[in-house]
């Protein structure tokens, strides 16, 4: 059984338990995660008997040649709700499930049909998606291999003057030179006190011949997301910079630590605060120490000290401690982390000590 066939088998059985016709996904995220196939416009119609796939005629042909096999592929014809409520319709639907945490109330009122009983119904594929499949593992572990040959590549290029948006270019061009689809968030590069705003966008700002150097990139590899940080320096670095570094390097391993299955995630982020508060730098963490991810670059668990999710065999998540200092610098270091055999793996091979240029 392929795990796409295994997903929809978990699809079909949530159908059944909940004494539902059909369900009916709509989010990007979702469509992709259960055909496999990526469209800015489609729906999955599940029942317990058959797996429709509906799309508009930008993408009907291919969806037709790859979809053969576990799909009935059908092509939307005039307007995209009026097709909907008919083929609901046609298939004698009673029940029917749908993604309200995607569907807006505007077409959710839209789809209104007579005689069928729409029930709202957020994550439904949570559960299924916060655990990756040894193949997704797989598929995770040679994004980083490449995302570690992207990073290293890059720092040929690093020097003094250029833009952090000539680096960002330099990162997009080796993504695809290795053979990703491209980035999996807009590339982070942030010189200097661009460091301190977590979520900085690269800019024109030139790159410092004394300065930190944060890089926060990711790629899409066979359509599942990376996430890696680093920061650096160029020049040589001023006592502070030394001492907060070997700060969130050390939160780094201490959040490793914690990664067992049985423990709640907000365990990992709370031994990052608790050692953060003892060095007296805990005002400078402004986020959580991670997030789940796989098809999308943030997917649950939240890791937060508030969140009592239990850490389970085959999670995959980002550690990413961080301080930051405003107009002065900020400091990231974040790594994927596996949880295989009961405990947290890591395959990226970069080290977290500091790189001086």
């Amino acid at each position: 059984m392929s795990f796409f066939e295994k997903r929809l088998s978990f699809v079909k059985n949530f159908i059944e338990e909940r004494g539902l016709s059909a369900f009916l996904f709509s989010s990007p995220a979702s469509v992709f995660y259960l055909s496999g196939f990526k469209s800015s416009q489609a729906y999955v119609l599940i029942t317990l008997e058959k797996n429709y796939f509906i799309t508009d005629g930008r993408y009907y042909e291919k969806a037709e040649r790859e979809l053969k096999n576990l799909w009935e592929v059908f092509l939307i014809k005039g307007n995209t709700l009026n097709f909907l409520k008919t083929l609901f319709r046609e298939l004698k639907i009673k029940k029917l499930g749908f993604e309200k945490d995607h569907l807006t109330c505007e077409i959710r009122e839209k789809l209104k049909t007579k005689g069928i009983k729409f029930l709202g119904l957020s994550q439904v594929l949570k559960d299924l998606r916060k655990r990756k499949l040894p193949e997704e593992r797989e598929i995770l572990k040679e994004g980083i291999k490449k995302t570690d040959q992207v990073y290293l590549k890059v720092l040929e290029f690093i020097k003094p003057g250029m833009s952090e948006l000539e680096l960002r270019a330099k990162v997009i061009e080796e993504i695809f030179k290795i053979g990703a689809l491209g980035e999996s968030f807009p590339t982070i590069v942030a010189g200097g006190p661009n460091s301190s705003i977590p979520h900085w966008q690269s800019s024109e700002k030139l790159i410092s011949s004394s300065a930190p150097l944060l890089i926060d990139l990711g790629l899409l590899w066979k359509n599942y997301c990376t996430d890696f940080t680093r920061t650096l320096y160029l020049g040589k670095p001023e006592q502070e910079f030394l001492k907060i570094y070997e700060i969130v390097r050390s939160s780094w391993f201490k959040a490793f630590e914690k990664v067992k299955t049985g423990i709640p995630v907000g365990k990992i982020d709370q031994s990052v605060r608790e050692y953060f508060n003892q060095k007296g730098v805990l005002n400078h963490f402004i986020h959580a120490t991670g997030h789940g991810i796989g098809i999308e670059v943030h997917e649950p668990p939240r890791i937060y000290y508030q969140e009592k999710e239990i850490i389970e065999e085959g999670m995959v998540f980002t550690i990413e401690p961080g301080l930051y200092f405003p107009n002065k610098f900020g400091i990231r270091l974040e790594n994927l982390v596996f949880v295989e055999e009961g405990r947290g793996k890591v395959y990226s091979e970069v080290s977290l000590e500091l790189k001086i240029l």
